[in-house]
């Protein structure tokens, strides 16, 4: 199959394929059978995470389609997260090495760090109180981006990242004397929440972003069910008429259109390859103009609410 991707510079040398397969909330049972549909339908980017509990299914697809020929390990961009419960400087590498062993890999294109926040470090990866809220952990996060900047000198990991990090936090470690800088931030953006600001701090320091929950997350296990939405709007849903194709892809390409790497979830094949179209489409700048007045919406899907105790929340 052709390559028909397009690609978002990381600024070492590195490109990242704009959109890719985000494996969030994607049943064990299911992501192995999705991965592969990705990868045969075009993908050459993964987003995984330790947390997800599912990369020994991923890694059992990657193992199947390097055997198959279909594409070597340099052709996939592959990225996954570091866990708040592995924060501590002697633990980061440990939390890498558990998800290059399931994965089958010798390194990651991309580690993020999940959360700007530690938990409690042992057995159990939600440790929580009486209340119901995570217990933390007493590392701060900048010294959590000092070891993981060692990750790329010991070539485990290419490049390292963010995920969920605001202006501020994010400032904190831009701040520090860095050896290796930060080449992305992982945050959810979708038109009722395009975090204009954000963005455009990211983009002023040489950070890439990646939207996550592009589709406004409708699979969402702390989802309240009388939020608006995403692929029922009106704007959307005119949009995708007139162009031939799915409410999902018009928020994809919206997206795409802002330079913005973009990871829709998805275990279900036709979805899959439909979502794999926002590489064909393009949007006028009067369609752009539509959609970003969604903005006014403001309207977070992921809140995460066990970390309400956070000073910071919600990131």
């Amino acid at each position: 199959m052709a390559d028909k991707n397009t690609f978002v510079s990381l600024g070492n040398g590195q490109t990242i394929p704009i959109l890719g397969l985000g494996t969030w909330n994607s049943e064990k049972n299911k992501v192995k059978e999705a991965v592969i549909a990705a990868i045969d339908a075009g993908y050459r980017h993964l987003d995984c995470a330790w947390a997800y509990s599912n990369e020994i299914e991923v890694g059992e697809a990657l193992k199947e389609k390097f055997t198959d020929g279909t594409v070597k390990r340099e052709d996939v961009f592959i990225t996954s997260k570091l866990w708040n419960s592995f924060h501590a400087p002697e633990d980061v590498q440990r939390n890498l090495e558990d998800t290059l062993k399931k994965l089958q890999l010798s390194y990651l294109d991309l580690y993020l760090m999940h959360w700007p926040t530690a938990f409690q470090a042992g057995e159990n990866p939600f440790p929580t109180n009486a209340d119901g809220g995570f217990i933390p952990g007493p590392t701060d996060y900048t010294v959590t981006w000092q070891a993981m900047e060692k990750l790329v000198e010991k070539g485990l990991a290419k490049a390292v990242g963010v995920s969920n990090f605001n202006i501020s936090q994010l400032t904190r470690v831009v701040d520090l004397p860095n050896k290796v800088p930060i080449a992305n931030n992982q945050v959810e953006l979708q038109p009722y929440f395009p975090q204009e600001e954000l963005v455009n701090f990211c983009k002023s320091k040489g950070i890439t972003v990646t939207a996550y929950s592009p589709l406004g997350s409708p699979a969402n296990p702390f989802a309240d069910p009388k939020e608006p939405k995403l692929l029922q709007d009106p704007v959307i849903l005119k949009l995708a008429a007139k162009h031939k194709v799915s409410p999902a892809v018009i928020c994809i390409r919206y997206q795409i259109e802002r330079g913005i790497i973009v990871i829709p979830k998805s275990v279900t094949i036709s979805r899959i390859q439909e979502n794999f179209k926002a590489l064909d489409i393009k949007l006028s700048s009067e369609e752009m103009q539509e959609l970003s007045a969604l903005a006014s919406r403001d309207f977070r899907y992921i809140t995460f609410p066990p970390l309400k105790s956070h000073p910071d929340y919600p990131f």
